[in-house]
């Protein structure tokens, strides 16, 4: 990862345990320029990192030509791996490590009206989203949805800038998630969709825009959290075709976990299962799919899987690898 050093210049609460980071460069020259959509993976003391989505709230600033600073918003999680909580130990004037910008969650150039969905926290990528949009004076609607009311980040600029573009959802007030029937019924599937948020919330949208014979190029999608670890999880055992090498694959562990302390050179970014470039062919072998790329029709052929999130059925699987 070539990485950046930058400074923490200001951190907000946002929304109960959601802080932002303002962060600069240390020579105060501008940054490298970003997309709506785009990340960074901020470094962390072990030595892994995480992935942030970078937040963009005003439609005047044209962020791919450079950014005198990036904003991100990030909530502390109870099952925190460890990037959440060293982002909220954080404070002004401290030096962090980050990656450039990637953007594996591009807004397209169409000029199609636009519907955008966003659940908790993944209304990072999604407001940067809204605030182009904006610009570019193109049709649009943010859904933006949570649990109850003062639980949502960044509301009161999303207010300000949006008007009733934005609409808001909440659980409590509203007998439950969010309806997306209802939601897609109403929107020409000429539109383009863009989700992000929780997995069930992705899979629900996936669904139904599917069932309304949404094209799947018009479906965009970005999950903001790893799923976790399942009760019951097994190990099992993989094997690389090229070389008839073969490896097991912990319960905790993935494939690329396991993979890569072999020495392997893999490809891949998410690691969260939603930006499919770790898609890999499956030889013989169930795998057990846990991602949100692949169509219903994709995971019952059981030809290809995300090795970063998605194990075994069976005891043993053989990749093109």
């Amino acid at each position: 990862m070539s990485d950046l050093e930058l400074k923490v210049v200001a951190v907000t609460e946002e929304a109960p345990m959601v802080r932002s980071f303002e962060l600069t460069s240390t020579s105060g020259e501008n940054l490298p320029g970003y997309s709506p959509g785009s990340h960074i993976r901020v470094r962390l003391p072990n030595g892994d990192d995480r992935p942030y989505s970078l937040v963009n709230l005003d439609p005047s600033v044209e962020p791919d030509k450079g950014a005198a600073s990036y904003w991100l918003g990030v909530r502390l999680e109870e099952t925190s791996q460890g990037g959440s909580s060293f982002m909220h130990g954080v404070k002004p004037g401290d030096l962090i490590s980050i990656s450039l910008p990637k953007n594996d969650f591009a807004l397209s150039d169409d000029a199609a009206p636009v519907v955008l969905i966003a659940g908790g926290i993944g209304i990072t990528p999604i407001a940067s989203m809204a605030s182009e949009l904006l610009g570019r004076k193109q049709d649009f609607r943010l859904h933006y949805s949570g649990r109850a009311q003062g639980s949502l980040a960044f509301l009161k600029p999303l207010r300000a800038l949006l008007g009733d573009k934005l609409v808001e959802h909440y659980d409590d007030l509203n007998g439950g998630h969010l309806d997306v029937e209802t939601l897609l019924s109403k929107v020409d599937s000429k539109s383009h969709l863009y989700v992000c948020g929780p997995k069930p919330m992705i899979e629900a949208v996936q669904a139904s825009a599917r069932k309304r014979g949404w094209p799947e190029e018009r479906i965009h999608f970005e999950l903001f959290t790893p799923p976790l670890p399942q009760s019951g999880d097994q190990p099992f055992e993989i094997e690389i075709a090229s070389t008839g090498e073969s490896f097991t694959v912990p319960a905790g562990k993935s494939i690329i976990d396991v993979l890569e302390e072999a020495g392997q050179d893999l490809i891949y970014d998410c690691q969260r299962g939603d930006c499919g470039i770790c898609q890999t062919d499956v030889i013989s072998g169930e795998p057990d799919h846990r991602d949100v790329v692949l169509t219903d029709s994709e995971k019952a052929s059981g030809k290809v899987m995300q090795i970063c999130v998605s194990r075994a059925h069976s005891a043993k699987l053989v990749l093109d690898l």
